[in-house]
């Protein structure tokens, strides 16, 4: 006897299959005789994909269509694959000029996760920081990712978060965090001043999509003993120029 769910799971699918190939839509009647099924169980299944807004339903017609589901599912894939795509020539040149490691970063809740990385030598090393996580309120990279967060969507998101000493300037509560922010947004560009490692400094800036949303950060970093030349808000010139190229390569009209 074959499992239900996986029945149910099987059956859902063909009417997505189905309504993939129809822009104008289908009648209950009509999908029910395309997939085969009860009209009871299509309207079951229809019911559950309306609610997640894989379908929509014009109510003139009563005709079902795929939803905006969908996009939403396949963008942050889609995104992801060409963003990398994108950054890369960016991060190369960042990473040239400065002489220094660049990282690209998405957001994953209360965490930033790293997912390129590029510096100006090819390392066996380069891919074994991608997909490690990294708390965002002691990163440049993390910070960056908030920088269109108010102060309570912030204080919402960290609502459960310990706020860990990493490095000697480590944020010691949020109400510290959130004054580096309003600082940050008035510049454009985020510093990690020795917050998430000791000897390490880092400076970030957010990716924006065609929609002017923080998809991404592009961050750069180098230890002080080795580069004391390097200051904070001359490195930032070069990030920003990056960030903004990559944006734009997004689809990003200018600027917010």
């Amino acid at each position: 006897m074959p499992d239900t769910k996986v029945q149910s799971l099987d059956r859902t699918f063909n009417i997505l299959e189905v309504l993939a190939h129809e822009p104008n839509g289908l009648t209950l009647a009509e999908i029910s005789d395309k997939v085969r099924l009860p009209r009871s169980t299509a309207f079951r299944l229809l019911a559950v994909l309306l609610q997640r807004e894989y379908v929509r339903k014009a109510s003139e017609t009563n005709r079902y269509r795929l939803g905006p589901g969908f996009i939403e599912l396949s963008s942050n894939y889609l995104n992801s694959l060409e963003l990398k795509t994108e950054s890369a020539p960016f991060m190369r040149e960042l990473a040239s000029a400065l002489g220094t490691v660049v990282f690209l970063a998405r957001r994953q809740g209360d965490m930033m996760v790293y997912i390129d990385k590029q510096e100006q030598f090819t390392s066996l090393r380069k891919y074994a920081i991608i997909g490690e996580q990294r708390p965002i309120y002691c990163t440049a990279l993390g910070k960056a990712l908030i920088l269109d967060m108010d102060d309570e969507e912030i204080r919402s998101l960290l609502s459960n978060t310990t706020l860990r000493k990493f490095g000697p300037h480590t944020h010691a509560d949020v109400g510290s965090l959130i004054e580096d922010i309003h600082q940050s947004k008035a510049r454009g560009w985020t510093y990690d001043n020795e917050e998430a490692e000791p000897g390490i400094n880092c400076v970030a800036a957010p990716i924006r999509d065609y929609r002017g949303h923080i998809i991404s950060s592009i961050s750069t970093s180098w230890a002080l003993e080795s580069r004391p030349d390097l200051e904070p808000e001359k490195v930032a010139v070069h990030v920003m120029k990056a960030a903004g190229a990559i944006s734009a390569a997004m689809g990003f009209p200018g600027k917010k």
